[in-house]
């Protein structure tokens, strides 16, 4: 009877967790509908990286972060060891200076324990950090930091080095995992930059789907959109990207 009384607790538990956590929308029902809740979960971790070698895929793994940020309400606490974030392209997707808190610590191991403070103290509405090493146990750390205070935790994968890029692929308990890669603009008719274009991979989500979509970067208000060039095709629309089962 007392074993049954302690499995029956813990149920009630975990289903009150489950039921707090509520999901932040993308908007982009192909990425959405991937995503268990139907948007990127809260109090959980997520990971974001660069797609590649290239020089604007860590800028453009930045900017997604501060677009998600930039859908929030509340302050967003982004701990870094580098201070070489440009404010200016934050706010031009949406997330202006004055949300933001930047903790610069002297490595990433501050980093993280910044990071795990402040999931923790429960007063951000997002908490990013930048890393290029994220070990199991750290990022159980920060799992259960987020999911007490049901905070939004980001770690952004950056590295200055092709080896740590490997790091990557390791295990985490992050609920998913991103890859954004920089791709060409659309052309203008009139001499111009058009919207940027992302690639975005979904290469991991826990009880979810993959995906893999071409995507027109964050605007003003932190949103992704499908390109013109594409939604536009009533004859022949886009092909619905290949769906499989990420594993837990």
């Amino acid at each position: 009877m007392a074993i049954q009384s302690l499995r029956a607790r813990i149920d009630t538990i975990q289903s009150g967790r489950r039921r707090a956590r509520t999901a932040l929308a993308f908007g982009i029902r192909p990425l959405d509908g991937r995503l268990p809740g139907g948007g990127l979960e809260r109090g959980v971790l997520h990971e974001i990286a660069g797609g590649g070698s290239g020089a604007g895929d860590g800028p453009a793994a930045a900017l997604f972060a501060a677009g998600i940020a930039a859908r929030t309400r509340g302050k967003v606490l982004w701990c870094l060891s580098r201070p070489d974030l440009f404010a200016p392209a934050l706010a031009q997707v949406g997330l202006p200076p004055d949300r933001v808190i930047y903790v610069e610590a002297k490595d990433e191991k501050t980093v993280l324990s910044c990071m795990e403070e402040g999931l923790a103290h429960g007063g951000p509405t997002v908490v990013v950090g930048e890393a290029a090493r994220l070990s199991m146990t750290a990022s159980r750390r920060l799992n259960l930091a987020a999911e007490k205070t049901g905070c939004l935790a980001i770690l952004l994968r950056r590295w200055s080095r092709p080896n740590d890029a490997a790091d990557f692929g390791r295990p985490t308990a992050a609920a998913t995992r991103w890859k954004i890669s920089a791709l060409p603009a659309a052309p203008l008719p009139v001499p111009g930059v058009g919207r940027a274009r992302w690639r975005v991979e979904l290469i991991r989500s826990r009880g979810g789907e993959t995906a893999d979509l071409e995507l027109e970067a964050c605007d003003e208000t932190g949103r992704l959109a499908f390109p013109s060039d594409l939604s536009d095709r009533s004859a022949a629309p886009p092909a619905e990207p290949a769906r499989r089962r990420a594993r837990a």
